[in-house]
């Protein structure tokens, strides 16, 4: 948001913050949050990359098709450690992880 569209909203009284602020999430939550997040985006596009539908990573993965879905949904029942193995099971090195990591958050994953 611009710098004149921010003053705008506080001066009709609106608060500007980020989510974090407003989940009050303290800086070491947020970080994970991001992880997540940027780790279900990665696991979506490889899973789209490859041709696979959700029913058919989640065969991979002995699991089931919603599970999938709240994967690439970065649903809060869903551990990094999931995320992690399906970016593994779908043949993303530890290099490739790293890199989804690395990005900026302005980045597409």
């Amino acid at each position: 948001m611009d710098k004149a569209k921010r003053k705008r909203l506080e001066a009709r009284g609106w608060r500007v913050g980020t989510a974090s602020d407003f989940l009050g999430l303290t800086p070491d939550e947020a970080a994970l949050v991001e992880m997540k997040v940027r780790l279900s985006r990665a696991l979506r596009a490889r899973r789209e990359a490859r041709g696979l539908s959700q029913v058919a990573l989640a065969h991979r993965l002995r699991s089931s098709q919603s599970r999938v879905a709240k994967m690439e949904a970065a649903d809060q029942s869903v551990s990094i450690d999931l995320l992690l193995r399906g970016l593994v099971v779908l043949g993303a090195t530890p290099r490739d992880i790293a890199r989804v990591l690395e990005r900026d958050a302005g980045e597409a994953a």
